[in-house]
């Protein structure tokens, strides 16, 4: 898979709510590049407590569930787009299905 919007991911590592990411997140990078996921079973398959929303939307558990990443995955052209990465009380303000 191809991983697009690094950067949103670096620069919350870099915060101080996010500095105990920056090692799940960079594992998950690393499984995600090297992923081909072929439809959201393959997602569940490989990642037991990701949730499968509509309209290809992923959100994944970040170092044991301390912090949320949404992404929007296109299976055909393998392609993940990270949409929002932030701790659980801040994933808690915003629609999974709108960011």
């Amino acid at each position: 898979m191809r991983v697009i919007s690094l950067r949103g991911l670096k620069k919350f590592w870099e915060r101080p709510e996010g500095r105990d990411s920056e090692s799940p997140l960079r594992v998950w990078i690393k499984e995600a590049r090297g992923a081909h996921w072929k439809g959201p079973h393959d997602v569940k398959s490989q990642y037991r407590t990701a949730s499968i929303l509509k309209s290809g939307r992923v959100v994944f558990n970040i170092g044991g569930n301390k912090f949320r990443l949404v992404t929007v995955v296109f299976y055909d052209v393998q392609i993940v787009f990270i949409r929002f990465i932030g701790t659980h009380a801040q994933y808690d303000q915003i629609d999974a299905q709108e960011v």
